[in-house]
């Protein structure tokens, strides 16, 4: 066998239609295309979501709501999962890295703690936001909270 004998398996390839050669040929005049209207021009393009002059989906269904572009969002972490790191782990410090390292958050996560549960263990908790509940119980149960990424505030002037 050499390339030269090569060629493809029978019925696999076709003849593309030459339209356009003459009326002999059964194509020709038209081409396909049928007599005149946009469709049988050169350049013609159908409109993104065109169906066929029926009223388009995007046109009946009603417009609702808008997209806040400032939108923060945040991964919310309640205390009571805290609570059970605390316990499995036998952790004292809490820190978006360790939640990443047991698959709570994602790296670019912002961490949001909420107060839903109950905590028992004393534990510092660092995260990007706190609900008032999550703070007092952290607090309560003799935790410390530290908001990543806050200003420290400039001591009053005197």
């Amino acid at each position: 066998m050499n390339l030269n004998s090569l060629k493809p398996a029978e019925n696999a390839t076709k003849l593309s239609k030459r339209v356009g050669r003459g009326q002999g040929s059964g194509k020709g005049g038209t081409s396909t295309r049928g007599h005149k209207g946009a469709q049988s021009r050169s350049g013609y393009s159908r409109k993104i979501g065109f169906e066929g002059g029926q009223m388009p989906i995007y046109r009946i269904m009603p417009k609702r709501g808008f997209k806040n572009i400032n939108r923060v969002e945040y991964n919310a972490i309640n205390i009571s999962t805290l609570q059970q790191l605390a316990e499995n782990k036998g952790l004292t410090e809490i820190t978006p890295e360790t939640l990443q390292a047991n698959g709570l958050a994602k790296k670019r996560d912002l961490i949001k703690i909420l107060g839903k549960g109950e905590l028992k263990a004393a534990v510092k908790v660092s995260a990007h936001a706190f609900s008032e509940t999550a703070k007092n119980a952290i607090n309560n149960a003799g935790g410390q909270v530290t908001v990543i990424g806050e200003k420290a505030e400039a001591p009053a002037a005197e």
